[in-house]
């Protein structure tokens, strides 16, 4: 792998990991401030994203925007990543914060990267290195004090929510595994753009979008705005450009820097103290990310 497009997968996950932060604070502040519900959300941002992404690859001239549904195989596998990876990673982590909170959703969701690691080990019949298992170790600690700061009563943690939370983490992993075939075959414009289009479809026909729910305002329009473009369509896209660049393993621990943006963000924009347990948790997570540039991309046999 050439250094640019190792820097440029990295970079392209940090950053898809920065947007769903803020994603998940604009929907909680939705699902608390003004009544909205996540099945609305989630069959909203799909449509519109999925919509946009393939007129553009229309307008770019992309003919695999057709040609992925002459290919029977693919076109099945298309299917199966749109409701188990881009529907369910969606839904289960924004339920998750409908019913507890994005802090409470985010620790959850950061199991994933376990997942991820056992189904490789199983995969390729061959155990996780030292290095990659502190990786997750350190990834998933840091996670946890910086949403936390050390406090484990600060989460929300009903049945219901843990349910639902431990579905978003192998939902995580499901979108991080299952495209990776699909996209040595083609961009991912085309499989960002389809899986949206036909997930948002399927929710459409048991939560028709129409029925528009909760309080509209400017906040309102801004929050979702937010949600659909930057938390939904460059996000998505630009974690999949990264799972073709690093493998779909460091791809999932990068994703560890989500909580690290919020974090910063709420320092420097909104003032908030920086307290030791932050800074501990912000070191696991960058000792991570420099743990990860010494692990080998790994590649997952296709039968």
């Amino acid at each position: 792998m050439g250094l640019n497009n190792k820097f440029l997968g990295f970079s392209a996950a940090i950053f898809a990991a920065a947007l769903w932060g803020v994603s998940g604070a604009f929907a909680q502040f939705l699902f608390n401030e003004k009544n909205f519900n996540a099945e609305w959300l989630v069959t909203v941002r799909l449509l519109i994203s999925g919509s946009i992404m393939l007129s553009l690859g229309i307008l770019k001239g992309d003919k695999d925007v057709w040609h992925i549904w002459k290919n029977k195989k693919y076109a099945s596998q298309l299917v199966v990543f749109s409701f188990l990876g881009m529907l369910l990673v969606q839904y289960s982590y924004f339920i998750t914060i409908f019913h507890s909170n994005a802090a409470t959703a985010t620790v959850l969701q950061y199991i994933g990267p376990v997942f991820i690691a056992i189904y490789l080990a199983l995969r390729l019949r061959k155990w996780p290195k030292p290095i990659e298992i502190l990786a997750i170790g350190l990834a998933m600690l840091g996670t946890f004090l910086l949403v936390t700061h050390g406090d484990i009563n600060s989460l929300t943690i009903t049945p219901t929510a843990l349910i639902w939370g431990i579905i978003s983490a192998i939902a995580l992993a499901a979108y991080t595994i299952l495209p990776v075939h699909l996209l040595k075959e083609y961009s991912p414009i085309v499989i960002i753009g389809w899986s949206m289009l036909i997930a948002g479809t399927g929710m459409a026909l048991v939560y028709p979008p129409t029925h528009f729910p909760g309080i509209w305002d400017m906040e309102t329009f801004w929050a979702v705005a937010f949600i659909i473009l930057f938390g939904t369509l460059i996000s998505f896209y630009i974690f999949l450009d990264a799972i073709n660049n690093i493998g779909p393993q460091r791809a999932s621990l990068l994703a560890c820097a989500e909580p690290l943006s919020a974090t910063l963000i709420a320092v420097f924009y909104f003032g908030v103290q920086f307290e030791f347990l932050d800074w501990l948790g912000s070191s696991c997570i960058i000792f991570t990310i420099l743990l990860l540039t010494k692990i080998k991309k790994k590649e997952i046999p296709e039968n």
